[in-house]
């Protein structure tokens, strides 16, 4: 079972990394290693090996033996012409299980078999949604029988002091000495915000803009070289999916949200630190302040 389930988590994740590759943060060229994935997305090695095995069968990695996988092509086909797109139905069920969750409609506890017949899901189906729940890390299965829900935000209190404790470390992370971030990097978060202002903000699923948003912030403070900082925002990012979703409903302060990060970006890439920082820190701010207008969106 354990084998099986490892081999589940292998599509989800392998469109995650394709969806990276597609909106250019992994460009032609780039050694995906196992042990920088797993930490990314909060895997084991085992199923990232899957997954970056699945996707050098489908032609959009290549494999060099000694070295590793390399990308092959800076704009592959979709998820779902390569057949690595999660069903509508599933989709639609993970969504329903997160807001049910939010708002305390699930039991602490549950069996497969209860959510099955809650959300009309096939075995296949209910495996695939709890798949990538367990991969979020907001339920994990029970030592012998059903799955829990881990703790995670629920009110818009939480989120905002979520939010509280980024403004105070992210900015200080841009500040850190030797800091510094790769023109490619600064390229490939570019390009992701000037695909939302043409038009993907409408567009993109909100699961989408939330690994946007999260890969912006994450790429930002890498750059510190402080794997401390780091680490406590890949945390801080996990727990507040689920709020981060519902607040997608309003999407009206994106295109704000996106113009700033391009103005941090070129601090950055002019090599201005300090400025950077300070700009990190009012869009932060900006965002704190943005959530007391879309409180009943946030609110149980």
């Amino acid at each position: 079972m354990a084998g099986s389930g490892r081999r589940d988590l292998a599509i989800p994740l392998a469109a995650r990394i394709l969806d990276q590759i597609r909106e250019g943060h992994l460009g032609a060229g780039t050694h995906l290693r196992s042990q920088d994935i797993a930490t990314r997305f909060g895997v084991s090695r085992f199923p990232v090996g899957q997954a970056l095995q699945l996707l050098a069968d489908k032609g959009v990695l290549s494999h060099e033996h000694n070295r590793g996988y390399f990308v092959a092509q800076g704009t592959p086909p979709s998820g779902e012409a390569l057949g690595l797109a999660e069903p509508d139905g599933v989709t639609k069920a993970y969504f329903r299980i997160a807001d049910d969750h939010l708002r305390g409609r699930l039991s602490e506890h549950v069996t497969e078999s209860d959510l099955r017949d809650s959300y009309g899901l096939t075995r296949a189906e209910l495996n695939a949604v709890l798949t990538r729940i367990s991969q979020e890390g907001w339920a994990e299965r029970r030592a012998g029988y059903g799955w829990s829900f881990t703790p995670v935000l629920t009110t818009p209190e939480s989120l905002e002091q979520t939010y509280r404790l980024r403004l105070a470390l992210e900015p200080a992370a841009l500040l850190e000495p030797g800091y510094h971030l790769a023109p490619e990097s600064i390229a490939a978060c570019r390009a992701a915000e000037r695909r939302l202002l043409d038009g993907a903000i409408e567009t993109d699923s909100a699961d989408a803009l939330h690994e946007r948003g999260v890969r912006f912030h994450e790429t930002i403070v890498a750059g510190s070289g402080n794997p401390f900082f780091l680490e406590t925002i890949r945390r801080i990012n996990r727990i507040r999916r689920l709020l981060s979703y519902r607040s997608m409903l309003d999407r009206k302060r994106y295109r704000r949200q996106c113009e700033e990060h391009l103005a941090i970006l070129d601090s950055l890439a002019a090599g201005r630190q300090e400025e950077a920082a300070g700009r990190l820190r009012q869009h932060l701010g900006h965002t704190i302040e943005n959530l007391s207008s879309i409180r009943p969106l946030l609110a149980p």
